[in-house]
């Protein structure tokens, strides 16, 4: 009986180890965290399109709130498909980021809103491109969204002119 038990027990620890469950856990934690941002950016673009001065920057929020719906339906059910409980909401740094610039409006709102966009998509770009060499549900998921990525960091940039070209938060 002991000795199943102690081969049960090193059967688990392979399984643990080994390069798929660990690739598992790192698709399983980027599906989170793209969820995650999926959430915040539908509220972005909600606050984009009250708080935003030009028609361009409501445009763009409007985009985003649409998009990142869309996108939020797909990374949901990659993240069932691979046994990862969605989150409901934001993380506190995006929470934080949204409280700060719902405290603003105007000329000031569309400038930190367009940078904050350009260095998340960045960001997020970089993310999807290394994910979607995966070839499990988040790989697939990933390939899928990086397109509609590229096109709001397109649209985030001609907000900003060349000041988004830095990159710089």
């Amino acid at each position: 009986m002991t000795i199943r038990w102690l081969m049960a027990g090193v059967a688990a620890g392979l399984i643990i180890s080994s390069p798929g469950f660990a690739q598992d856990k790192a698709s399983q934690k980027f599906l989170k965290e793209a969820i995650e941002g999926n959430l915040a950016e539908v509220q972005m673009g909600e606050l984009a399109q009250k708080n935003g001065k030009s028609d361009q920057v409501r445009s763009f929020g409007q985009m985003l709130q649409k998009d990142h719906s869309d996108a939020n339906q797909k990374a949901t059910a990659a993240a069932n498909q691979m046994g990862v409980s969605p989150p409901k909401e934001p993380n506190s740094k995006q929470k934080a980021l949204y409280d700060r610039l719902s405290k603003l409006s105007g000329d000031r709102f569309d400038r930190e809103f367009a940078k904050e966009m350009v260095w998340d998509h960045k960001k997020d770009i970089k993310d999807f491109e290394k994910e979607a060499n995966k070839s499990d549900a988040a790989g697939a998921f990933a390939k899928q969204t990086l397109p509609t990525l590229h096109k709001h960091l397109e649209a985030a940039q001609s907000l900003t002119g060349a000041a988004a070209t830095t990159g710089k938060r």
